[in-house]
């Protein structure tokens, strides 16, 4: 099938010479294989894209080829606008305009603020430059640990971490972390690497986050779980404590006749990730009888377990 450059390029056949290069540009940022190098379809695409625009951007082979079809070259012709060479990984690419009037105009890349002239000013000197200087190429990426408190990991926070560069240089950086991490993750620091040769960026730190165990709190995804030891009588008699969470100490009532090992549950109380829902807190009820307890006090505990005789282990099984 006859290649239709006007489709490829998505504009119609009246379009004026504006819309073309317009059109050209977006694709141009879309596909091009810096942009995408791991993607062949893209490279094809962006090598229809670059042969569509060659063509309709000269008003001579426009206008053969509106006469004669994508075969319109077998007619002979000469000529053709001046071009700007590229190299890249799958070849010379030809751009029929300065870099800088393609790719200029200021518009920021979203992670590191540079704009499309900058990025591929720096393509083109990593893959070439002037001869016999050094090729330009981005830093190395460094690898570290760091443990962090289980109050951090929850709830968010700052932590430090000292970094000993390639030239010995050692550096303390301020690292962000976000609340509800998990013990494992990773954070990647941008620009915090090795520097770049010539004007190539920084390398990025590859960072692995350990989570401190805390003494009293567990937690399961968002869900946290907390032993509270509460007196005999606070159990058999009910009562109103304060039991520390992370967004606070809260009052926790105990029901009357509460055995050792009860849950309650505290809602949205446990772990709060950015942009997720809490999780619950459950406080496990555990019993803690007092020291040095008299033979008459004991007598007495004996007399009460006599008036109101109980099965605690009759669904006990191996």
């Amino acid at each position: 099938m006859a290649k239709d450059y006007y489709a490829t390029l998505g504009v119609s056949r009246s379009a004026s010479p504006e819309e073309i290069q317009k059109a050209y540009r977006k694709l141009a940022r879309k596909y091009h294989p810096d942009m995408n190098p791991d993607d062949a379809t893209a490279k094809k695409k962006f090598q229809e894209v670059q042969a569509a625009f060659d063509v309709l951007s000269d008003a001579e082979k426009r206008k053969r080829y509106d006469q004669f079809g994508a075969d319109f070259e077998a007619v002979g012709a000469a000529g053709g606008p001046r071009t700007w060479r590229y190299t890249t990984t799958g070849g010379p690419q030809t751009f029929p305009f300065d870099l800088n009037e393609l790719f200029g105009g200021g518009e920021p890349d979203i992670e590191g603020g540079a704009n499309f002239a900058d990025l591929f000013k720096q393509f083109s000197r990593r893959r070439g430059g002037r001869p016999g200087a050094r090729p330009a190429s981005r830093g190395a990426d460094l690898k570290h640990e760091l443990t962090v408190p289980f109050a951090t990991a929850v709830r968010g926070g700052e932590a430090a971490l000292t970094v000993q560069r390639g030239g010995g240089q050692v550096e303390t950086i301020r690292v962000k972390i976000p609340a509800g991490i998990d013990d494992g993750k990773k954070i990647r620091l941008r620009g915090q690497g090795e520097p770049g040769v010539g004007d190539a960026p920084a390398g990025d730190i590859l960072l692995t986050i350990h989570v401190s165990p805390h003494p009293y709190f567990r937690r399961t995804g968002n869900r946290l779980d907390v032993r509270v030891p509460v007196t005999l009588a606070e159990a058999a008699l009910g009562a109103k404590i304060d039991v520390p969470t992370p967004q606070g100490t809260i009052t926790l009532t105990i029901p009357p006749n509460t055995s050792s090992g009860k849950r309650l549950r505290i809602k949205g109380h446990g772990v709060r990730p950015t942009g997720q829902p809490a999780g619950d807190l459950f406080a496990e009820i555990q019993i803690v009888l007092p020291d040095g307890l008299s033979a008459e006090d004991r007598q007495k505990l004996a007399d009460i377990s006599a008036r109101y005789p109980q099965q605690p282990r009759a669904d006990l099984r191996w």
